[in-house]
């Protein structure tokens, strides 16, 4: 018989001395490989070079590498960080300054990488990668809201102004309107309204352009199946979309100011922008599997960073040189006959320049009378 407090022996069913041993054995193995399997990790990303130190060596580099990377000048990079810092719109955090945010979300837009991509160049875990992305997206939305605004109706614009060719036939022209076709990831159960006239999923974006070149207005997500003129007659008649309609005195009044309004010659300014806007960010042509919502809000954020640029860039590649942008060289080309077809035309008579006049007022006589029916 045991009593309690009596000392153990070989008869009861406790372990001994040795025992205890072996235990305290097992014990700390299983410690040491738990230890080894969640709590001692081996540095993933450890590259000598800091996502910081790598944006500070690019910006103290050669001019051309924040623009290869970046898609902007170094001065244009600074002061965009400068105007999101200023406003508030972002700020530096605990391990990432604004230039190193900013930087990692150009680089998705600019080069549509991946976020593991992107984590490994900048040495940040994934989640820091799309966590900073949404931020500075949502940043550069709000800052849009000041980068795309209407234009001055009352002013005739600089490019109209002082070209014989359009003033002042053209001096009520405040900009021009077209949509085009941004690739979208769509779910396949909601594809078929993002399905237009081609195989792959798209958005439908209507823009309107000033004449040199800046978004005055953006309408993004809209199903690729959907038609421009549809999308244009929601925008003008539903106040949600703010519309930047011209003043009601702007109307055609005449059959000469009709056919001038129906003229196109200055629209390829439109196909310019676009152009510029799809070299620029290729995301827009292979969006990654975005939320729509997130891709709405992209397609808004590279219109407000093109505008930035138009802004404040002295000199830059795609506005100056177009000559690697597919899209901006087909309206290089209008553009182009238009000016020879000018050239033509001072170098014929005054007989020859009279009948095209009035040719000019019969097809404008026939498109009033057509109006008016």
């Amino acid at each position: 018989m045991s009593t309690i407090g009596a000392p153990f022996n070989k008869n009861n069913l406790l372990l001994d001395d040795s025992d205890d041993e072996f235990g305290e054995l097992l014990i700390l193995f299983a410690c040491v490989e738990y230890n080894q399997l969640y709590l001692t990790k081996e540095p993933c990303r450890n590259s000598a070079l800091s996502g910081h130190e790598y944006v500070m060596e690019v910006l103290h580099g050669h001019d051309s590498r924040c623009y290869d990377l970046f898609r902007m000048d170094k001065d244009v990079f600074k002061l965009f960080c400068g105007v999101l810092k200023e406003k508030k719109l972002l700020k530096n955090s605990r391990y990432l300054s604004v230039e190193e945010q900013v930087a990692m979300f150009l680089f998705v837009i600019g080069h549509n990488e991946r976020h593991r991509v992107v984590a490994e160049r900048f040495q940040h875990s994934t989640s820091t990668t799309s966590e900073y992305f949404r931020k500075v997206l949502k940043a550069v939305c709000r800052l849009s809201k000041e980068l795309i605004t209407p234009p001055l109706f009352d002013v005739v614009p600089s490019e109209i102004r002082f070209n014989p060719k359009y003033y002042p036939f053209f001096k009520n022209c405040v900009g021009a309107i077209d949509g085009t076709h941004i690739s979208a990831h769509v779910p396949i159960n909601e594809q078929i309204p993002y399905r237009g006239r081609k195989v792959d999923t798209t958005q439908n974006v209507m823009c309107i352009c000033s004449f040199d070149m800046k978004f005055t207005y953006v309408v993004a997500g809209w199903e690729g199946s959907a038609n421009d003129a549809r999308i244009l007659s929601e925008c003008a008649t539903n106040p949600d979309y703010e519309f930047p309609a011209p003043p009601n005195d702007r109307n055609p009044s005449g059959k000469r100011e009709l056919f001038n309004y129906r003229h196109s010659s200055l629209r390829n300014v439109i196909e310019r922008c676009f152009g510029v806007l799809k070299a620029r960010f290729p995301i827009l042509k292979q969006m990654p599997s975005y939320d729509l919502k997130i891709q709405k809000y992209i397609v808004i954020a590279c219109c407000g960073i093109h505008n930035f640029i138009r802004t404040n860039a002295e000199k830059d590649v795609y506005f100056d040189g177009d000559e690697d942008i597919p899209e901006v060289q087909d309206a290089t080309i209008q553009s182009t006959h238009e000016t020879l077809n000018d050239s033509v035309e001072f170098s014929i008579s005054r007989d020859q320049l009279r009948e095209m006049a009035n040719v000019r007022d019969e097809i404008a006589d026939h498109i009033w009378r057509a109006n008016r029916r």
